[in-house]
């Protein structure tokens, strides 16, 4: 009879063949920790890939004449098409594991990289259609969170998944890395060079990663666990909180190059130099979130970050100056958004029956993308139309305040419903 990672750290709790025990747990810790490494460089590799078009955005728009809706769309449909995508691939996910959907996501990711990269830069239609199957490396995270989920027990599931959550920094390397890369070569070169660390991870993934041993698999097929996940509240509860969470944090780091651009003139590669300082600190809140989570509760965490949002989001509608009163603003909004989305995912591993994680996390994931896809069409049509940003700063400030009611009365209840003896 061999004993489970989880009855081998009880043992070692309990005194219990102290010697075998410890050794157990400091394997099972140390595989642990790889799978939350490998997962988390899956998640930032396609993450980099799903992020592609939106520090290009001010070229293309340039070099195809694209009006601000226009660009807004160019870059919000990856983000719409990745959103609805989480659905099915976290459903797939509960039912194939992490070690088969990662290394498939990232192969089936490279087709669209490469079309967008060799031929499909020159229109907007084109474009648009890369940038459409360009979505699917943003399902990624659909399969990492079910993947860690399952290799932590419930009281440090919060920490786990806010370091995976971490890889969403892969928007920041696409920020960073893909105007030099253009610069260094040519429109081709950031998308020839993501295709190929695609490669490299997927064949990594394939030989490395394994799926927890007492992973729960469900035996129902994935449409009768998509309808018992549409009847859950947490479902519905976790997306609305997600939406707004992430779904900020998505909206500015596609659109806030464009943003910093038109409003304050600053050059593209400073836009998005700045872009990707924004993404990095809210990447680094992110596990900062779960980790709070873990020790004070992801209610207080959300409710902080709202908080914040609401403020910040105020303030930056007057339009003030970039330095310092815009910097901290922006900045602010970072951290809360980063924080708060890792807190949703807390919510999640706390609320979610265990062979329903994959399938919650891809309709909460999914709302926090569609969160995303709005507000860029939104801000691109109000700037186009009234030459200002003020309404739509206005009403991300209003969304965030309803959304902080929503978690200190409906979310409260619920979570103190479950952790009630």
């Amino acid at each position: 009879m061999t004993s489970s990672p989880y009855t081998a750290q009880s043992n070692f709790a309990a005194g219990a063949m102290p010697r075998r025990a410890a050794i157990d747990v400091a394997s099972v810790s140390w595989q642990r920790g790889v799978m939350v490494a490998l997962a988390t460089i899956g998640f930032a590799v396609n993450f980099w890939a799903w992020a592609l078009l939106s520090p290009l955005g001010p070229l293309f728009q340039d070099a195809l004449a694209l009006s601000a809706f226009e660009q807004a769309l160019l870059v919000a449909v990856p983000v719409v098409v990745g959103a609805v995508g989480r659905i099915p691939v976290g459903a797939l996910t509960d039912r194939f594991g992490g070690r088969v959907m990662f290394p498939a996501i990232s192969v089936i990711t490279i087709v669209p990289v490469l079309f967008i990269g060799l031929i499909g830069h020159g229109s907007l239609a084109a474009l648009l259609v890369g940038g459409f199957f360009l979505g699917i490396g943003g399902t990624a995270f659909a399969v990492g969170v079910p993947f860690v989920n399952a290799w932590f027990p419930p009281r440090r599931r919060g920490l786990a998944i806010g370091v995976f959550g971490a890889g969403m920094g892969g928007t920041a390397i696409s920020a960073l890395t893909t105007v030099r890369l253009v610069d260094a070569g040519s429109t081709s070169t950031p998308f020839v060079v993501t295709a190929a660390v695609l490669a490299v991870y997927a064949v990594v993934a394939a030989v490395w990663l394994r799926d927890a041993p007492e992973r729960s698999v469900p035996t129902e097929s994935v449409g009768r666990r998509l309808a018992d996940t549409t009847r859950l509240p947490l479902t519905w509860q976790a997306s609305a909180l997600y939406a707004v969470a992430f779904g900020g944090y998505v909206a500015f780091s596609v659109y806030l190059p464009a943003y910093l651009k038109s409003v304050y003139g600053l050059t593209q590669a400073d836009a998005a130099n700045r872009m990707a300082g924004f993404v990095l600190l809210a990447v680094l809140m992110r596990p900062v979130g779960g980790w709070l989570s873990d020790h004070v509760g992801p209610v207080r965490v959300l409710a902080a970050g709202f908080s914040v949002v609401t403020v910040a989001a105020v303030v930056q509608a007057f339009t003030p100056a970039l330095m310092p009163v815009s910097t901290v603003a922006f900045l602010s909004m970072a951290a809360a958004l980063g924080a708060g989305s890792g807190a949703v995912f807390a919510v999640v591993a706390l609320l979610a029956p265990a062979d329903k994680v994959g399938s919650v996390t891809g309709v909460v994931g999914a709302a926090g993308g569609l969160g995303g896809f709005v507000p860029p069409l939104v801000m691109g049509a109000l700037y186009g139309a009234l030459g200002s940003y003020a309404l739509g700063l206005a009403a991300l400030a209003a969304v965030a305040a309803a959304t902080l009611g929503f978690t200190l009365t409906s979310v409260r209840r619920a979570v103190r419903t479950h952790t009630r003896p």
